[in-house]
């Protein structure tokens, strides 16, 4: 350390407020417990004078305030750290909470190595990321207009029998009871407001899958989004997820690591002699969880061979392959 005084700032971050616990060195107390307003230039101000006394080290939950604080400290000079708000260590007899509580809770637990840190994206790789989500969000959207649809039509009794639903054939089906004379007029006013709203909804999406193909042929993603793309059940979308989601995966030591980050591994109940196991923890990134899943069920079913004509053998089938690589090429 550049200095011999070390002070370990635990940080509760709320929308007007903050909440600043000072620990020095190894005392067991805070020699300061600070409530400033979320205002950037007095934040600065605050840990210009700590800095002025000796090396300083912050830490926060992670939480809806994001990363400006954390990017902020950062670029001042202080080290900044953000906490997995599940993973902090709770006393099971513990019933007072505050705001001062937990900032001097932070503070000791940062200082004593007991917190899980996670990673911090950089500010190109979070709009991206929040470009991908935003996609997400409207293809939730999209299930619930359908669904607005469905049951609106199941109520006036029109049950669709022939097939699918949401093929083509099923769409012209619900366009047809737009028909004079099948529907009254105030129904025929509601059925066409849904149906308008779930065509503004893919409209919107179809316009970000286009934006999400273009950013993944940039450099940054098109190695990581074209080797996920070779695995069955990895589009486009999909691969940008894994890759804005998880950014750097060598920051995992293992893949028996990344499982656990996405909520993977089964959960454990064992005592003694008896080892018990049960079903997946679901802690962790629940859009990778959900993406990964999702691949998984594409193997249960058979892929599609591709025949060629004149190729008999897989070496015929490898060597036809090389070709339209380098024709490709």
């Amino acid at each position: 350390m550049p200095s011999s005084v070390n002070f370990w700032v635990g940080l509760d971050v709320h929308k007007d407020s903050i909440t600043a616990a000072v620990f020095r060195n190894r005392d067991p107390e805070p020699i300061r417990v600070d409530r400033l307003p979320y205002d950037l230039q007095k934040v600065r101000q605050y840990f210009q004078r700590l800095q002025a006394e000796g090396s300083v080290h912050a830490c926060y939950e992670a939480s809806g305030a994001g990363y400006v604080l954390q990017r902020s400290l950062v670029e001042w000079g202080v080290p900044c750290e953000l906490a997995a708000p599940s993973l902090i260590p709770q006393r099971a007899g513990e019933r007072r909470k505050s705001d001062r509580r937990d900032a001097i809770k932070i503070g000791r637990d940062f200082r004593d190595d007991r917190l899980v840190l996670i990673h911090v994206p950089t500010e190109a790789d979070e709009r991206v990321r929040d470009l991908v989500r935003c996609r997400e969000t409207f293809q939730r959207e999209i299930v619930k207009s359908r669904h607005y649809i469905l049951k609106f039509m199941r109520r006036r009794g029109f049950i669709y029998r022939e097939g699918t639903h949401w093929t083509v054939r099923h769409i012209d089906w619900i366009r047809h009871t737009l028909a004079p004379g099948t529907l009254a007029d105030e129904d025929q006013v509601v059925l066409s407001e849904y149906l308008a709203l779930l065509e503004y909804k893919l409209q919107r999406r179809d316009d970000l899958d286009r934006r999400i193909e273009d950013l993944a042929l940039t450099p940054r993603y098109k190695p990581l989004a074209d080797r996920l793309r070779c695995f069955r059940g990895f589009k486009t979308q999909a691969a940008m997820v894994i890759a804005t989601e998880l950014g750097d995966v060598r920051r995992f030591d293992s893949p028996r690591q990344l499982m656990a980050y996405v909520g993977l591994i089964p959960s454990e109940h064992s005592s003694g002699e008896r080892r018990r196991l049960g079903a997946i923890t679901k802690a962790g990134n629940t859009r990778v969880r959900h993406i990964l899943i999702q691949a998984a069920w594409h193997y249960r079913k058979r892929p599609a061979m591709l025949t060629l004509p004149g190729v008999l053998n897989d070496g015929g089938i490898l060597a036809a392959l090389t070709a339209a690589q380098g024709r490709a090429d």
